[in-house]
């Protein structure tokens, strides 16, 4: 038994963001060359196009309600070596050069503990 679609498929190669009711679009980032998950972060039409335009990740702040530059102030900037849309165009998937660690913690992914039996531990 098949699913019923909702809308069309979208198969056309027309760049075409499915912004949220909050004008924004979840951005996950992973290493270029390991493919490991770096981060995951928001951006608005504003950050998506200033992130296409220079070639470094621009998000959207939900807590600061800001645009800001990955590595504005650290200086560990997010290089874009390859942006991708999902199927429904409402998530955004970044291949990167990480200038340096990803979170703003210090660690080189945000995800950098693992839930074991309901406790978080590092690695």
């Amino acid at each position: 038994m098949s699913e019923p679609a909702s809308e069309p498929r979208d198969s056309t190669l027309d760049l075409n963001p499915k912004f949220d009711a909050d004008g924004l679009i979840t951005a996950v980032a992973t290493d270029a060359a390991t493919g490991e998950l770096l981060m995951l972060a928001h951006m608005n039409a504003d950050a998506l196009a200033k992130t296409l335009e220079s070639g470094e990740a621009w998000f959207w702040s939900r807590s600061r309600q800001r645009l800001w530059k990955k590595g504005e102030s650290s200086g560990n900037v997010l290089r874009v070596v390859e942006a991708r849309i999902d199927c429904d165009q409402d998530a955004l998937w970044l291949k990167v050069d990480a200038a340096g660690p990803a979170c703003h913690t210090g660690e080189r992914s945000c995800f950098f503990r693992r839930v074991e039996n309901g406790k978080l531990v590092r690695g």
